[in-house]
């Protein structure tokens, strides 16, 4: 009996351990069947993909800001920075322009870095950004309902508020792309959400419309 206690306590150990693994990459786009991971879905290191016939799936790794494109019938294992096992598929591997350094931003805003965030505006001071985008139309990665405030830092313009509830890719994603938004290459701005705060850059030669996702995301706590 105690070997079958030790047995299914080390299962829970082990499944509690994956469950708090950060996560490596988001499914960017998916074709035909695919199982063990969906459309938008954050996967972790060690998650198992099943590729169908004529099916594909878009891994978007966040810290390589590596964008694999893996088809034909197989099994992929995600990896960190890279699927680290891919059999039988096809892997396309593409380097993408992406904020690396932005990868985790939900561990990164914390009220410390908002409150540095407001003195900076209240000083009339362009704070320094804390991300980098790649694209002219953010995806927003936001938990909860409320209104999302975006104000250009460097230039005035006119404010943009966004009421966040049901517009959102998988209750979760809002992409400025679909609703035909754009920011202007080379702007500073703030994007707030409640009491979360980011000030981000959007790169002179940033791309217009649905630009790969690693370079236009932004995750607000």
């Amino acid at each position: 009996m105690k070997t079958i206690v030790f047995a299914v306590t080390g299962l829970i150990v082990s499944i509690s351990a994956a469950a708090a693994e950060p996560p490596a990459a988001l499914v960017e786009d998916i074709q035909g069947k695919v199982t063990g991971a969906e459309l938008m879905d954050y996967v972790t290191p060690g998650q198992v993909i099943k590729i169908g016939p004529s099916g594909s799936i878009v891994l978007s790794y966040l810290k390589s800001c590596l964008r694999q494109t893996i088809s034909g019938i197989g099994t992929v294992i995600v990896g960190t920075d890279e699927s680290k096992m891919v059999h039988l598929s096809d892997v396309r591997d593409e380097k993408v322009d992406c904020d690396a350094g932005h990868a985790h931003a939900t561990t990164k805003e914390t009220s410390e870095v908002a409150a540095t965030v407001v003195r900076s505006l209240k000083a009339d001071a362009t704070p320094e950004p804390q991300a980098t985008l790649y694209g002219v139309s953010p995806i927003f990665d936001i938990k909860g309902r409320g209104a999302l405030i975006v104000e250009r830092l460097d230039k005035t313009e006119e404010r943009l508020r966004i009421e966040i509830g049901g517009n959102r890719i998988k209750g979760r994603f809002y992409d400025f792309a679909k609703a035909n938004r754009a920011l202007a290459p080379g702007g500073t701005y703030v994007a707030s959400f409640g009491a979360s705060r980011i000030v981000f850059r959007i790169d002179p030669q940033a791309r217009p419309g649905p630009a790969p996702l690693l370079g236009r995301l932004i995750q607000v706590d």
